[in-house]
């Protein structure tokens, strides 16, 4: 139930300089208001002349940290962070977790939890820890049930194993068909926790994904570095060119249309998580197995399963043709979902692809006698 702005915020200080405070973020932004910093965190820390309210703040490139005594000194701190126009603020504290969202009408929406969080242990029970913290201000507005947190921490693993250590200049980064963007907000918040300047275009062919989007961009205050558009992953309009192309659970073909985009943009990085493959499923019903395989295309379900299989190694290897570094790994434990490959492509530093995957790739397709979308796309017979 929304209770006044005022009220929430005067209980959130007396939260915010209490000694039992463990951690508290501001972010987002309300309607119509932009605070002056997109995020701040608020920690106790002890140095050597004593305890600390240690304060971190960032302006969407670099962050500025300070350490500010109990008293006078915290309390005029927490009174101009509680003065900046926020939208959400999570608290943690040793006995509570609240969480407060300023509504579009300028009310208050506060949730507030008994603290739940175990000790840490010397044994196997400690907490997992995720690369985005599962408290984030973020998940309040993109659902943060236990599936999704892991779903997320999974992409986001992926993600740190394809790019370098050291990011320089301005990271651009495009989803094709990203849907409800979750994972696209996700991947934003953690490059640019790490420091990454990073600018974001999110395409979905459909307006009213667009315009929630847009929308929670807005909450979030990061229109100035996200936007959506609504089109066609082979016709939307993307300028300048991306470093880094997503596509997570793209149906069928909709991800060779984003791997030929990636190939044709020379993107350096790709990271793909295909969806269904009923493409090469029924080129594959069509004709018969060539022998000795007729074994595997015989039953409807290992067709099918096959078929998956032979799409996205048919993937890698034409990746591999266009002069990437392609592998297939695991997104996600296929105990959360079936659909949980990734296709993870690096750009070589040579210009072009080698013979051998070519050769390895057309003796394959024409053993089979397919041709694959992404072939296709790429018109070039790779």
């Amino acid at each position: 139930m929304p209770v006044p702005l005022d009220d929430a915020l005067t209980d959130l200080r007396a939260l915010l300089l209490d000694p039992a405070l463990t951690r508290a973020v501001a972010a987002g932004r309300r309607r119509g208001q932009r605070p002056s910093v997109v995020r701040a965190e608020l920690r106790p820390v002890t140095l050597k002349s004593g305890a600390r309210l240690q304060i971190s703040t960032s302006d969407g490139n670099r962050p500025y940290t300070r350490n500010v005594a109990p008293g006078p000194e915290a309390d005029e701190a927490v009174d101009a962070l509680l003065a900046e126009p926020f939208g959400n603020w999570h608290v943690e504290t040793t006995d509570a977790t609240v969480q407060l969202r300023v509504t579009k009408s300028g009310e208050a929406q506060v949730h507030r939890a008994t603290a739940s969080r175990p000790a840490a242990a010397d044994g196997h029970d400690r907490e997992k820890e995720y690369l985005l913290d599962p408290g984030d201000p973020i998940f309040a507005e993109i659902g943060g049930s236990a599936a999704k947190r892991r779903q997320v921490d999974a992409f986001l693993r992926a993600l740190a194993a394809t790019l370098p250590e050291e990011l320089t200049g301005t990271l651009r980064v495009v989803d094709l068909g990203c849907g409800n963007a979750y994972l696209t907000f996700a991947a934003y918040r953690y490059l640019t926790r790490r420091g990454v300047d990073v600018e974001l275009v999110g395409v979905d062919v459909r307006e009213d994904q667009r315009q929630r989007n847009t929308a929670i961009a807005e909450r979030l205050g990061w229109t100035d570095r996200v936007r959506f558009v609504a089109g066609t992953i082979l016709g939307a309009e993307v300028d300048p060119a991306p470093d880094l192309v997503l596509a997570l659970h793209a149906c069928d073909t909709a991800t060779d249309e984003a791997l030929a985009r990636a190939v044709r943009w020379r993107a350096r990085w790709v990271l793909a998580a295909p969806c269904c493959h009923h493409d090469l499923a029924a080129q594959l019903r069509a004709r018969p197995a060539p022998a000795p395989y007729e074994l595997l295309t015989r039953q409807g379900i290992l067709r099918e399963r096959f078929a998956d299989v032979l799409t996205d190694a048919l993937r890698a290897g034409l990746l591999r043709s266009h002069g990437y570094r392609a592998e297939v790994v695991e997104f996600v434990d296929s105990r959360h979902t079936p659909r949980n490959l990734l296709i993870r492509a690096r750009r070589a530093t040579a210009a072009a692809g080698t013979d051998e995957p070519h050769a390895d790739y057309r003796a394959l397709v024409t053993q089979w006698q397919v041709t694959p979308r992404l072939e296709t796309l790429l018109g070039d017979g790779a």
